[in-house]
């Protein structure tokens, strides 16, 4: 959802801006586009309009995203060297309050007001519009119910004669109401062209003419489909003043390519009798709903007073105005669609995990989950090999909570902020959450007891912008640490999906890293939850609370059992979620496949 909110916010600036480059294109190079590309350039519009909703992640733009993140980091001064000394054993300790999570709560109650306001407020806008359209359909189907056949044989034949001027093949119905003032054109799969009732009386077979050629024009041009669309994406975008007034400009222009489509059509010296003939069908206002959405040879008088003179003023297209149309609409469109895709990488939270390994077996455990909603990933280190519950909620990426402690402990480690055998940290007197919390603390205490306070003293000593370079060393997840540096980690910036929660540890329990193996060994050390004859245990728990309400629960870690491992990860949300919760859901899975836990 984040992802999504950031690409609509910055659609709307592109949209915004693209409007403005629009109206001044229009206005500095107005003699060097013709009528018809006046309108058509309005087309570009629909591009970003459209691009929250596009499935951008077909494409793989995340390597983008990627590229960008490599060129900013790529000058860091972090030197890793390469010690790995895989499966070295760790010296027994049993901490078994690693499995009972303590969490804060994060208060978000005045952003999450706003954001609420604000989506009611767009959503009841888009209802009002939605509203309108079908009020102004209903009063189409009444017109539709009311109108008559014209049966006249010669205004039939004209009818036919027009279509093949124009090239419309499609058939067209031909109607009269009493229940418009000028022609129109609607219908998307049986088009009509309904004219005020007895127009064929007060007008001549040669009016009639100028009238059909107008409104097949529009039905060649697919101008209700267009004009629909473009409701569409005025009801979402209702908010924006920008798009009102392009869309306004839009159906302006429109007009005037369909007057300029049907001069292309007649001899120049009947251009005066075709502007005659239009404006009998000036009006005042649109004093009907359904006008702002059917195309037809109407309009206000100062509508009509514009095309008026566009048509006194017009002369055929010549090849270079031509040329000169297609070269600018090209270049606006190569813009266009060059920065686009670009509101998906800058937007992009990087909140789900492209995940291309292999050798994946997907098992449905929703009966382990107790109506929570989550994910569960095992690798076998020995086969090699996946087991997935829920494929897309293992490659979304969320907070990671205290689950991050692990990192922060060997970040600080590596920085020689702590040691191996120095890691105390003095508490400073002011009182915690929890009771546990207030007094001093170790590196294995601290992990056991998550201790919050002891891990910002950590990374307050590293340094945001070290910290970065650890991250992104590593590849922890979305590797954003924008956020407080206190609580970056905490329902905030950071994300981490269950699956690179099981490649991270995969990589610390190798030393893929790279760092000093005392380090590595002093982090098992502080995440060892107990040990048996058969195998040790390693885990973190992880609590996501916001509000007092726990809604997001992790436990990660793996299991070392007669010379094989098993990395796991299993993610809740919602509900109630915890650590202790998601601990609870790993016992019993590991158990029923007879890992670790099955003699118990």
């Amino acid at each position: 959802m984040d992802t999504f909110i950031h690409r609509f916010l910055l659609s709307i600036l592109l949209v915004t801006l693209l409007i403005v480059t629009i109206v001044l294109l229009k206005r500095v190079l107005n003699k060097h586009l013709s009528v018809k590309a006046h309108y058509k350039i309005w087309f570009f519009l629909s591009i970003p309009l459209i691009t929250p909703f596009f499935p951008w992640g077909f494409f793989k733009l995340e390597i983008i995203s990627d590229l960008f993140k490599t060129i900013l980091t790529q000058n860091s001064n972090l030197s890793l060297t390469n010690n790995r000394v895989a499966g070295a054993s760790v010296p027994y300790l049993e901490n078994r309050d690693l499995l009972h999570d303590l969490a804060v709560s994060v208060n978000r109650s005045t952003s999450e007001f706003f954001f609420n306001l604000g989506m009611t407020i767009w959503v009841l806008g888009m209802v009002i519009l939605v509203g309108w359209i079908i009020y102004s359909n209903i009063q189409i189907r009444q017109i539709k119910k009311t109108a008559s056949f014209i049966k006249d044989h010669k205004i039939n034949e004209l009818l036919e004669e027009c279509k093949e001027i124009v090239g419309v093949k499609r058939g067209i119905l031909l109607q009269e109401s009493s229940k418009i003032n000028s022609p129109l054109t609607l219908g998307l799969l049986k088009p009509y062209i309904l004219l005020p009732l007895n127009t064929c009386k007060d007008f001549s077979l040669h009016e009639l003419k100028y009238v059909f050629l107008h409104e097949l024009s529009h039905q060649k041009s697919k101008d209700v489909l267009i004009n629909y669309i473009m409701w569409i994406l005025q009801t979402i975008y209702w908010f924006n003043p920008f798009v009102w007034y392009a869309l306004k400009r839009m159906r302006v222009d429109r007009e005037l390519a369909c007057d300029a489509s049907v001069l292309n059509l007649i001899d120049e010296r009947a251009y005066i009798e075709y502007g005659q003939t239009i404006i009998h069908f000036a009006s005042g206002k649109y004093n009907h709903a359904y006008q702002q959405f059917v195309p037809g040879m109407g309009g206000t008088k100062k509508q009509m007073k514009q095309r008026i003179l566009s048509i006194a003023k017009y002369t055929r297209d010549s090849q270079r105005l031509i040329w000169k149309s297609k070269a600018i609409c090209i270049a606006l469109g190569i813009l266009v669609l060059g920065l686009t895709p670009f509101t998906y990488v800058v937007a992009s939270s990087d909140d789900v995990y492209e995940f291309t390994k292999k050798n994946i077996i997907y098992e449905d455990l929703s009966n382990y989950f107790n109506g929570h909603e989550g994910s569960f990933v095992l690798y076998d280190a020995t086969k090699r090999q996946y087991l997935i519950h829920n494929r897309e909620m293992s490659q979304q990426r969320v907070s990671p909570n205290s689950t991050y402690k692990i990192y922060s402990a060997l970040f600080a480690l590596e920085s020689k902020v702590i040691s191996p055998d120095s890691n105390d940290q003095v508490w400073d007197g002011r009182v915690q959450p929890f009771k546990v919390w207030n007094q001093n603390q170790n590196l294995s205490t601290a992990m056991g007891s998550s201790v919050n306070w002891y891990f910002q003293n950590l990374d307050q000593k590293v340094g945001k912008e070290q910290l970065q370079d650890y991250f992104h060393k590593i590849k922890y997840g979305n590797e954003n640490i924008s956020g407080p540096l206190d609580s970056y980690w905490m329902e905030s910036t950071l994300k981490v999906s269950p699956i690179e929660q099981v490649e991270l540890l995969v990589a610390l329990e190798e030393n893929d890293f790279g760092f000093k193996e005392e380090n590595i060994q002093a982090v098992k050390q502080a995440i060892s939850i107990e040990k048996k004859e058969r195998g040790q245990l390693f885990g973190k728990t992880g609590t996501g609370t916001i509000n007092g309400q726990d809604v997001n629960g992790w436990f990660i870690g793996y299991i070392e059992e007669a010379g094989q491992f098993y990395y796991f990860a299993v993610n809740i949300q919602k509900n109630g979620a915890n650590g202790s919760k998601a601990a609870n859901i790993v016992k019993h899975i590991l158990d029923d496949k007879n890992i670790y836990w099955h003699s118990e």
